[in-house]
């Protein structure tokens, strides 16, 4: 059934979206680096790898340069429009044909670079390849501004590895655990809401969720 729904949703967004994908292609393409889409490595449904689909936001050796796989607040390696599609999350937006493709889902874990689960258990690893990753989702939600909480921060890569990924395991195994087609239309109603109000605290509408642990509370935004 929710495979159903994520084929019906994703056609139609592309189609309703489609002058916006155009816009973007365009000023992608006379822009920057002139280079449209983005496609990087991610591990999907059962441990099989695919290739994400994203609008370009980055320079295209980013991966290489700085803070590797880890986007900081105002990272240099963020292009001008780059930064307008990364805020307003459209760049996200070309996930759809990975969505009709069955790499994906529109609800479920956001999927990892292959070296980013070494910073999950094992067993959580195994769960969470249990199902197809997302395009959205409750650590997607929770977390969408995750960049104020360690981008000021000295030790960000050390932090992210030992307090972010622990919280985002224990988000990711709680959606798996706990699915149902309530919380998968849920996650896109909130998800919606988050992005037309970005200020929107979704997090009281997830009460059942994993707390956020106080290191990230402290630091937030340079607490720290």
């Amino acid at each position: 059934m929710q495979r159903f729904f994520d084929i019906s949703f994703s056609l139609l967004a592309l189609i309703f979206l489609s002058p916006i994908f155009c816009l973007v292609s365009l000023v992608l393409v006379f822009t920057g680096e002139h280079q449209i889409f983005y496609r990087q490595t991610r591990v999907g449904h059962n441990g099989r790898r695919f290739e994400v689909m994203k609008f370009a936001t980055m320079l295209i050796n980013s991966p290489n340069i700085g803070a590797g796989t880890l986007t900081l607040r105002n990272d240099p390696r963020v292009l001008p429009f780059g930064s307008v599609l990364r805020k307003t999350k459209i760049n996200e937006l070309p996930q759809l044909f990975n969505i009709i493709k069955g790499d994906m889902s529109i609800v479920g874990p956001r999927p990892l670079v292959p070296d980013g689960e070494v910073n999950y258990s094992q067993e959580a690893s195994q769960l969470i390849r249990s199902v197809p990753p997302g395009l959205t989702g409750i650590g997607s939600l929770v977390l969408r501004d995750e960049e104020s909480f360690y981008s000021h921060r000295q030790d960000a890569a050390d932090f992210y590895k030992t307090v972010i990924s622990p919280y985002k395991q224990d988000l990711e195994t709680w959606y798996i655990k706990n699915r149902s087609l309530y919380l998968y239309f849920k996650i896109i109603i909130f998800t919606g809401i988050s992005v037309v109000i970005p200020t929107f605290d979704v997090f009281r509408f997830f009460n059942a969720t994993p707390k956020i642990p106080i290191e990230m509370l402290d630091s937030k935004d340079g607490q720290a």
